[in-house]
Order: C-alpha cells, then sequence, then structure tokens
C-alpha cells in the first residue's frame, strides 16, 4: 500500500467544520468573514528524510523550510508553528545549532514560535504551522490543486534535481567534483521556501502545489484533484538542473530522471491561463524568483511528455513515496 491510498482509505473524511481538510497542502479554517486560517504538519525522522551527520544548523532550516514550502503552495503568509522534538538525549552543542537555524528561517519569515512538545526517543522533528489567506468579496484567495483548467500554461519555479543529484552522491551512487557537491548538497539540505513567489501568485495561478516527492508525481497530485490532463517538456524541465552546466559524464536518461522524479525541491509547480503570462513574470520578478514553463494543461486526462522535437518520451519515472519506497534516506 502506498502513501497517498493509506491516507485516502484510513484518514480521508468530509470535513465538516474546516473549508477543506485531507489532499491539499494545507488545511483551511474559516476563523473570520475575511480570513482563513492555512494549517500544515510535516514531519522528518532520522535515516528517512536526513543522515546523522547532518549538519544541525542545516536541520533546523530545513525542518521549517519545508512547512513554510506549504503556506507558499496554498499562497498563505507564515504566522506562527509549533514544534515537537524527540531525541535520544539533552544535546546542548547540538540543540545550539539546531535552534539557532530553525529561528533564523522563522524571523526571516515573521513566522513565530508558539510551543510544542519535547521526549526522549528516536530523533524525529515535526512541525505544524499556521498561514493566513484573506478572503476578498466571499471569495477566498488561497492557491489549491484543483483549479487547473483545459488550455492553462504548467510552471515551475528555480531548480529542479539538484537536490537528488546531492543525495545520490552522498549515498555513493555517482561521484560529484567537490564544489558542484557543495553546491548540490545546499540544495537537499537548506531548501529555499517561496513564500515570496506564492503570496505575488495569489489571483494569478489556477492551481499550485510545492515540489517535494518529485516533479511528476506532484503534478499529478493537480491533474486528480483538477480532472485534466498535461504535456510537459522532458528537456526544459532538465535544462533546470544547475549542475547539469558542469557537464558531468550522466545520461540523457540520468538527467530527466533527476528532473522529474528526483524529490525534495520544494519548488512550487503551478498553472495559469496564457492571458496571465505578464502576470505570472510580474510575479517571478516582483519575488524576486526565476520561473519556467515547461508544459500545459490539456483536457484529456492522462500525462504526455515530449522532448524539445515533439517527440512523444515514455513515462518511466517513479516519484518517491514512504511506503512504496524503500527505507533508505531520501
Amino acid at each position: 500500500m502506498g502513501e497517498f491510498e493509506l491516507i485516502a482509505r484510513y484518514f480521508d473524511r468530509p470535513v465538516q467544520r474546516a473549508v477543506l481538510g485531507v489532499g491539499d497542502d494545507c488545511a483551511l479554517l474559516q476563523t473570520h468573514a475575511n480570513t482563513r486560517l492555512a494549517v500544515s504538519t510535516d514531519m522528518l525522522v532520522l535515516g528517512r528524510h536526513f543522515f546523522a551527520d547532518v549538519c544541525p544548523f542545516k536541520l533546523g532550516h530545513k525542518a521549517l523550510a519545508v512547512n513554510l514550502s506549504d503556506l507558499a503552495a496554498c499562497g498563505a503568509r507564515p504566522l506562527a508553528f509549533t514544534l515537537a522534538l524527540s531525541m535520544p538525549a539533552a544535546d546542548e552543542a547540538w540543540l545550539e545549532q539546531f535552534s539557532r537555524g530553525l529561528l533564523a528561517l522563522a524571523d526571516a519569515h515573521g513566522c513565530e514560535l508558539i510551543g510544542g512538545d519535547t521526549t526522549c526517543g528516536p530523533l524525529t522533528i515535526c512541525i505544524t504551522i499556521f498561514g493566513e489567506i484573506p478572503v476578498l468579496a466571499g471569495r477566498s484567495l488561497a492557491l489549491l490543486r484543483s483549479g487547473a483548467v483545459d488550455g492553462d500554461d504548467l510552471y515551475v519555479s528555480g531548480q529542479l534535481g539538484d537536490a537528488r543529484l546531492a543525495l545520490d552522491a552522498l549515498r555513493g551512487q555517482v561521484t560529484l567534483p567537490a564544489g558542484v557537491l557543495e553546491k548540490a548538497r545546499a540544495r537537499l539540505e537548506m531548501p529555499t521556501p517561496r513564500v515570496a513567489l506564492g503570496l505575488a501568485l495569489r489571483g494569478i495561478a489556477s492551481a499550485a502545489i510545492d515540489i517535494s516527492d518529485g516533479l511528476l508525481g506532484d503534478l499529478g497530485h493537480i491533474l486528480s484533484s483538477s480532472n485534466v490532463g498535461a504535456t510537459v517538456y522532458v528537456d526544459v524541465a532538465t535544462s533546470l538542473i544547475a549542475a547539469r552546466a558542469e557537464a558531468m559524464e550522466l545520461s540523457d536518461g540520468q538527467w530527466r530522471a533527476l528532473a522529474l522524479s528526483g524529490g525534495d525541491d520544494y519548488e512550487l509547480l503551478f498553472t495559469a491561463a496564457p492571458s496571465r503570462g505578464q502576470a505570472v513574470s510580474d510575479a517571478a520578478q516582483a519575488s524576486h524568483t526565476p520561473v519556467t514553463r515547461i508544459g500545459h494543461i490539456h483536457a484529456q486526462a492522462g500525462l504526455q511528455l515530449i522532448d524539445r522535437n515533439g517527440v512523444p518520451q515514455p513515462h518511466v519515472y517513479q516519484s518517491f513515496d514512504h511506503f512504496a519506497s524503500d527505507a533508505s534516506e531520501r
């Protein structure tokens, strides 16, 4: 049983008081006539999400960054978060660095730590984050997975694949020059949550999600929620791997796998009508975030991959699933 089948079978329940429940990047609660509260929870587990020797400062950063990324995907402004921390011992040197990394990113986004829990046990970090989304004239400005329509353009922010390339190198599956590994590892261990872009895309993007488990896997959530299909330009997506400029000896298939199913990118994947192309460009410029058009949405269900010549390519890429994948580190 895969992760999402597990959730759907045992925990997906109709909402009664919430506006939006299980199945999107954030749950939404109506707290005021003009505001909705966005809530998201993420967990990081030693051996599953990070290596034992990771720098505690970077781990603190990433623990909050992945939650901020969920808010970004919903177009929510960060408010506050809680921290639940299980650890085998109260290591003061480790805690000092971890808290500095965590709180530096929190301060950068005006997101307060307001409570949580600590216990003795295997190293596990769980954060629940809260954000706010305005409601104007009775209409929420939240970005959801369910709004993509036939004819929309498909965009992605920033870079793809470098985080997974670093992971493969740390596992010993590929060999990278020291400088390339350092830059790729920064993408893995200290991702940049695209909060400013998410806020700028409110009223522009028709659907959005953050990329945590791989481009195609997360795109699939938009397609199923919106009841549409998509075409992805695989060579455009592959060009967004920064390390590819170093001309390493990887095959085209390896590069494509990194871009299309690598995971841990924490970029925003979103759709917008062609008529909003200039607005998308303006949002990218205002948020100082590069954005690239990598495909389009169509009414016919399914996912098609095409190369730079418009030739269809086989879809052989599997994104990460906690229960369908092996138990080694992400």
